[in-house]
């Protein structure tokens, strides 16, 4: 079994799409830019907030546009970023079956570090997680495998004993850059196929089979 267990969030225990999607249109209306379906945002995220607000403002590259957008999403974020998130169903009988194993859990995620444990203090209340980390100014985005290094040398980790689970081909890269094994989830924004053809050994359709597959490793 493996020693620590690191998830991605976004799409992964935190169905967040909604807030995100919503905080964003409010920065493309200010700057008077199309807005999105609340779905499209499934390709958008993943690479981070920058990335992100690039992607929603498709080919405009009006300097002063983009930091309006990215202004407005930031503020709007702030105040609204727990307003409709949710946990997956089965997710936390799956960290607290991790723990009960003596698995130690943590997060990594691109989406900014101020939010993550406010997300997390939500969804996951009653779960300890070892380490929860978003995008951190020290560290390079996802996929680069340096944050995941990281957190694993903070605990004493070595890379044959983690496991990183996501939903994205960011986050299969992001294992493969570090040297891991990965596990990907199908109730996420990109879906089986997306991981599969990334290079995901495994995709859990389920929250039981995660934990199941996991604890068999």
């Amino acid at each position: 079994m493996y020693k620590m267990v690191v998830f991605d969030l976004d799409g992964t225990l935190a169905d967040s799409l909604t807030d995100l999607a919503l905080s964003v249109n409010k920065g493309l209306r200010a700057a008077g830019l199309p807005e999105h379906p609340i779905d499209s945002y499934r390709t958008f995220v993943g690479n981070g907030r920058a990335m992100l607000v690039r992607r929603a403002m498709g080919g405009c590259a009006d300097e002063e546009k983009l930091r309006l957008v990215t202004d407005t999403f930031n503020e709007e974020y702030k105040l609204h970023c727990n307003d409709n998130t949710t946990a997956y169903d089965g997710c936390g009988a799956l960290l607290e079956g991790l723990s009960a194993r003596g698995v130690l859990t943590a997060v990594l995620s691109n989406k900014p570090d101020e939010f993550v444990e406010r997300i997390l203090r939500k969804l996951y209340p009653e779960h300890s997680f070892t380490e929860a980390w978003g995008q951190k100014p020290q560290y390079k985005t996802k996929p680069d495998g340096e944050a995941l290094h990281a957190i694993m040398a903070l605990h004493g980790v070595l890379p044959q004993d983690c496991i990183y689970i996501g939903d994205s081909d960011v986050d299969v890269y992001t294992a493969q850059n570090a040297g891991i094994a990965m596990a990907g989830v199908s109730w996420g924004f990109r879906g089986k196929r997306e991981l599969t053809e990334a290079g995901a050994p495994f995709v859990a359709d389920t929250a039981a089979e995660l934990l199941e597959y996991l604890v068999k490793a």
